[in-house]
């Protein structure tokens, strides 16, 4: 961690404890971590999953119950990845860490043309690695890093571009269910995420597979959320409260509420009445 001025040091516990308050908060409400559970936590080098690694470790110590917690990151072989930077970081925890090595780079490479998107197959293939991981070494859950505002953009990913109302659970069976996946950080702001990681100096190690991608249309809709915020401040927690304060009759899925039995009872023994003009 960087050395802090006496007023720096302030604003760090005070954000130190609104995360781990956040952590903490979305664990209960969602049940996400149970006694004896070995935790899966995958870590990609960036800001998101290093603070999610760190409160994690910090919850663990005031934790009423027991519980693992198990570093995992995946090494696709981009072109220039820092292989030393993850261990060398991961060396200093008390906690068992594993580097899996797989060639997802040159796959994604070959199979997505020149100037598309490559994020769609590349988390395909790297959720697939890691899902058949955390059966190998029998862990309960896997732990990502996902944050408030990626659930947001999300929502709007599926609403714009999948023509569904679907966004990030906070917890999430697999579809195959041999996996139960959970994000922490649910309720966490990126902004906070990118000041905990200046003070920590976390050892980033940025994408340079698809983080470059300008075009991408997560991109967009992280722009315009921007737009919204700087606008309408708070508007983004609006958001996302709504995700959590859904009304399936106030939507149109017929597989989420039953429209077709909609009725009212009618007094059969009424009949219109004989003056046109009725004075209520």
């Amino acid at each position: 961690m960087r050395e802090l001025s006496r007023k720096e040091r302030l604003e760090f516990n005070k954000l130190q404890k609104r995360l781990r308050r956040n952590v903490g908060n979305a664990i209960a409400d969602y049940n996400m971590i149970e006694a004896g559970d070995r935790i899966m936590v995958c870590l990609s080098g960036g800001k998101d999953s290093y603070a999610m690694l760190d409160v994690l470790m910090a919850l663990r110590i005031s934790a009423p119950i027991d519980f693992e917690l198990v570093a995992v990151n995946l090494d696709q072989k981009q072109p220039g990845f820092p292989e030393d930077v993850l261990p060398a970081y991961l060396e200093q925890l008390d906690i068992p860490w594993y580097i899996l090595e797989k060639d997802t780079y040159s796959i994604v490479r070959e199979v997505i043309p020149e100037g598309k998107t490559t994020c769609g197959l590349c988390s395909r293939l790297r959720r697939g690695s890691l899902y058949g991981f955390a059966q190998d070494i029998g862990a309960s859950k896997i732990a990502l890093g996902h944050h408030r505002d990626d659930i947001v953009e999300t929502l709007f990913l599926n609403m714009f571009f999948g023509g569904s109302l679907k966004a990030m659970p906070p917890k999430l069976l697999s579809d195959d269910g041999r996996n139960v996946v959970i994000r922490p950080m649910a309720f966490c702001k990126e902004k906070d995420l990118v000041a905990y990681a200046d003070y920590k100096a976390f050892p980033i190690i940025p994408c340079n597979l698809c983080g470059s991608q300008e075009n991408l249309q997560r991109v967009q809709i992280k722009q315009m959320l921007k737009d919204w915020e700087r606008q309408y401040p708070g508007r983004t927690e609006t958001i996302f409260r709504s995700i959590c304060n859904v009304a399936p009759s106030q939507l149109a899925d017929t597989a989420l509420f039953d429209f077709s039995k909609l009725r009212v009872e009618v007094d059969q023994d009424l009949h219109l009445p004989a003056i046109r003009v009725v004075n209520l």
